[in-house]
C-alpha cells in the first residue's frame, strides 16, 4: 500500500502510521516541510527582479505582513509586473529544487470584500509566521550586498550584471561632440 500525503504535519503523519499499524499494513511515511525557512526566503528574494523584490520588502518591512495596494502603487506604479514575477517564483523554485512541491506563495492578494466580482486587489499580505523569516532573509541579503560591495564584487550575486556605463578610451571624444565620431570601446 502506498499513501502520499503532502503538506501534513509530523503529528498527522504519526497518527496515519498508528492507524495503518492497527490494520496490519506496512507503511512508510516521508514528511516534507513545505514551510518557509530563512534560506528558502533568501533564495526566493534573490530570484525576483528588482521591482518584485522591492514589492516583497515593502510587504514585509514597511507593512509588517500587510500593506495597502495603493501604497505599493505609489512607489512601484503598476503592480502587474511585480505580481507576475512573484507568482512565477514559486513554480520556478519547485522546478529548480529550491523548495518542495506544495510550498505556498509567501505573499497573497487581499480582494475588496464589498466588490467580490471585480478582483482588484486592495492589499497584499503575508502569514504572520513568515514575516520574521523574511525579515531575517532581507537582513542577510543586505549584509551580503554590503560585504560584496566592500570587496569590490558585484552585489547582485553570481550571474547578475550591473551597468558599468560606457568605457571611453582616454583622450577620445565622449560622444557629446557630434562633429567627429566617438571612439567607444566595447564593453
Amino acid at each position: 500500500m502506498k499513501i502520499t500525503i503532502e503538506g501534513a504535519s509530523e503529528m498527522f503523519a504519526e497518527k496515519v502510521l498508528a492507524l495503518a499499524a492497527q490494520q496490519g499494513a506496512e507503511l512508510t511515511v516521508a514528511t516534507v516541510d513545505t514551510g518557509w525557512t530563512v534560506d528558502r526566503a533568501e533564495r526566493y528574494l534573490r530570484s525576483l527582479p528588482a521591482g518584485a523584490r522591492r514589492f516583497a520588502e515593502m510587504v514585509v518591512v514597511d507593512g509588517g505582513g500587510y500593506i495597502d495596494a495603493s501604497q505599493l502603487r505609489q512607489v512601484l506604479g503598476k503592480l502587474n509586473g511585480p505580481t507576475v514575477a512573484l507568482s512565477r517564483a514559486i513554480p520556478r523554485g519547485v522546478r529548480e529544487g529550491w523548495w518542495p512541491e506544495g510550498t505556498s506563495a509567501p505573499i497573497s492578494p487581499v480582494w475588496d470584500p464589498d466588490n467580490p466580482s471585480w478582483h482588484k486587489n486592495i492589499a497584499y499580505q503575508m502569514a504572520k509566521e513568515n514575516v520574521p523569516v523574511f525579515r531575517a532573509a532581507i537582513a542577510q541579503l543586505a549584509l551580503a550586498k554590503g560585504a560584496a560591495g566592500s570587496l569590490g564584487l558585484n552585489p547582485g550575486g553570481p550571474g547578475k550584471t550591473i551597468d558599468t556605463g560606457t568605457v571611453i578610451a582616454p583622450g577620445a571624444d565622449d560622444g557629446m561632440n557630434q562633429s567627429r565620431p566617438s571612439h567607444r570601446l566595447p564593453r
